[in-house]
């Protein structure tokens, strides 16, 4: 058990500090924000810290100094002066009626009008929360602070019912209109949540709304960043590798492959969904938790509106900004909300041509996004799917790729005879990505690396495999011939930059028959060309 203690299940700020729980310190960031702008915006994945972060700002405006004692901010402020703070948590107005969530709005003013008084004429949320500004101001002296946290929770999940999504976007739109409307009696507004809305009058009003979402300054305001691994965390970590018997290098990197790579910004920080990180140091192990805390229902809900939704065609997608970072509601593909709900992450930019790569951020990301969605995909049987892993996990131990696509085989063999026209995907350039899929489905659950569409000076490679002692570089043909395929391999290059590594590069150029549904030759060779193994079928 670790000796440190982790705030794992607790985003109260003042307990977190009164508990002597760890706690990275962005208090610098808090006042540089707190100081500079009046309205902010910032989205961020769920668990990923914004809640913290809003009690931050919240303990901050009450002029709570004492729980600052040791913390950055104590160098830079030096009024601590108390304002009047109106904080409302807005995730208890998920998968509620529009009546339900009406009463939850009103039910979260009233706690202030308790403090300030209500003036029974105020009918509607958005009266009563007008005239509680108004008293607070007026009562206290001092302009308002307001927090609002999670602020698109009640609309979510209302994307594909418009009717619904309507009726919400009204109640809440003459809500957030006050914020705009109040604004003479307002000292600082920060709002949260995972995605943008287009139309609620947040973005649509508030034309001095600052939205620091993708701004380079602020990208390790939430998560860990790398530089506080290596300075904050170096003793949990050292401690995390005493107990997994292991170097603190080898512990360093364990955790980067499992919760590293989130990327918000063109040269954003190196930055570690907290969640994860602090459960793996707090368990003193490397499970899922960010994935398995919760795959988000309107993530699937999305899907099912893509009949041709393949995870092949936005991992390592290319990209300009306005393409991914659009209002979900108005978005033509997943790409949108899969980014900002932290299941892709900016890879890599392009400043010359100003675009964007996005890649799933980290293996725990990349392995629970294809598990939780292959039933969905594909219907499949998981005890099946299982036992072909552990056989292919056996063989490429050995390094044997043969008996490993032989267990794939198997296992295509073994999916519902109808599941391609299910998915539509009857043409041919459609079933050669659902065959890819197949592959990185069963090959991400492997302790192995797996790359698709991996690009090289002259094309891009199908699919590369990576373990500890091989590089498998793949071609797949539908309908065609594995002389073409592994043809293709070395007219385009693919293997070219693996050529300095010092592990074994094999090329394989695999068949797939649409007649038969599913893999039906494949050759294996080794780097020079010299056939290591064939089967046909």
């Amino acid at each position: 058990m670790s000796r440190f203690r982790y705030p794992i299940d607790n985003d109260q700020f003042q307990e977190i500090r009164e508990q002597g729980l760890l706690y990275v310190d962005k208090t610098d960031m808090m006042y540089d924000l707190a100081n500079r702008y009046k309205y902010i915006f910032l989205a961020r994945p769920r668990r990923f810290g914004k809640s913290l972060l809003c009690n931050t700002f919240k303990a901050y405006f009450q002029g709570q100094k004492e729980l600052f004692e040791g913390l950055k901010v104590m160098k830079l402020e030096k009024q601590w002066k108390k304002f009047p703070v109106l904080h409302f948590i807005l995730s208890g107005l998920k998968d509620c009626s529009l009546d339900d969530a009406k009463g939850k709005l009103e039910l979260l003013i009233s706690k202030y009008e308790k403090d300030f008084g209500r003036n029974e004429a105020e009918k509607t949320p958005g009266a009563r929360f007008s005239g509680l500004i108004h008293r607070a101001f007026e009562q206290t002296g001092e302009k308002v602070v307001v927090i609002l946290d999670e602020y698109d929770s009640a609309i979510m999940r209302l994307m594909y019912m418009p009717e619904q999504l309507d009726e919400m976007r009204s109640l809440l739109r003459e809500f957030y209109q006050v914020l705009k409307d109040e604004g003479e009696y307002l000292r600082f507004v920060f709002i949260t949540g995972v995605t943008k809305f287009s139309q609620l009058s947040i973005f649509s009003e508030l034309n001095n709304l600052n939205q620091i979402s993708f701004d380079d300054k602020y990208s390790g305001l939430c998560g860990i960043t790398q530089e506080e691994l290596d300075t904050t965390l170096r003793p949990c970590i050292e401690e995390y590798a005493d107990a997994l018997n292991v170097t603190v290098d080898e512990a360093y990197a364990l955790l980067k492959k499992n919760y590293d790579g989130y990327h918000f910004s063109p040269r954003s920080k190196d930055v570690y969904a907290p969640f994860s990180l602090l459960k793996a140091l707090d368990k003193q192990t490397t499970d899922p938790y960010w994935f398995d805390s919760g795959t988000s229902k309107s993530l699937i809900d999305h899907l099912q509106h893509q009949p041709e939704f393949n995870p092949l065609d936005f991992d390592g997608a290319e990209l300009s900004i306005n393409a991914f970072n659009v209002p979900c509601e108005k978005a033509s593909t997943p790409i949108p909300l899969l980014y900002q709900s932290g299941y892709l992450t900016i890879a890599s930019y392009d400043k010359e041509l100003d675009s964007y790569t996005l890649h799933f951020p980290n293996y725990e990301v990349r392995r629970g996004m294809i598990e939780s969605l292959t039933n969905y995909l594909m219907d499949a049987d998981d005890l099946e799917r299982d036992a072909a892993v552990l056989l292919m996990a056996r063989a490429f131990k050995n390094s044997d790729l043969s008996t490993a696509l032989l267990g794939l085989r198997s296992w295509i063999a073994s999916l519902p005879y109808d599941i391609i026209t299910q998915k539509e995907w009857m043409a041919k350039k459609k079933r050669e990505a659902f065959y890819k899929l197949l592959i990185y489905v069963i090959f991400s659950m492997l302790n192995s690396k797996v790359d698709t569409e991996v690009k090289s000076i002259l094309g891009r490679a199908d699919v590369v495999i990576k373990t500890k002692t091989d590089i498998f570089v793949l071609e797949l043909k539908v309908d065609d011939s594995v002389e073409n395929a592994l043809a293709q391999i070395d007219s385009k290059g693919y293997a070219i930059p693996y050529e300095a590594d010092d592990r074994k590069v094999t090329k394989c150029g695999v068949c797939i028959s649409s007649e038969q549904r599913n893999i039906t030759h494949w050759r294996i060779t080794d780097a020079e060309g010299c056939i290591l193994n064939e089967m046909k079928f």
